[in-house]
């Protein structure tokens, strides 16, 4: 239900249903001395899911490995889009909120 005011977002061109989820600025300054090729993924507009999310690096960031694999996979988004995989997002996003996913808040 929180996510709903982001299709707002979406429907006045702000961001997409599917790309990288957007990160505070004061993270975004924190992560792109930490992580090789971070603002590759500021090239597309930010979504309200992602491969990384689906692919279970979402939520709080606890480890560096954590935003290097979220960003090696919004990069292989980036690098690798087609409408088909914006369709598996999407599907895999919908199955995860009622699977009760973990980390996904």
């Amino acid at each position: 239900m929180d996510e709903l005011p982001q299709f707002l977002n979406v429907l006045l061109g702000d961001m997409s249903v599917v790309g990288p989820r957007p990160h505070l600025e004061t993270l975004s300054l924190e992560y792109q001395k930490d992580v090789d090729d971070y603002l590759k993924r500021h090239i597309v507009k930010p979504g309200i899911t992602g491969l990384a999310q689906v692919g279970g690096y979402r939520g709080e960031i606890k480890k560096k490995s954590d935003i290097k694999n979220r960003v090696r996979l919004d990069i292989f988004y980036i690098e690798n889009w087609s409408f088909f995989l914006d369709i598996k997002i999407i599907i895999q996003t919908v199955l995860n909120v009622f699977k009760g996913e973990e980390k996904a808040y």
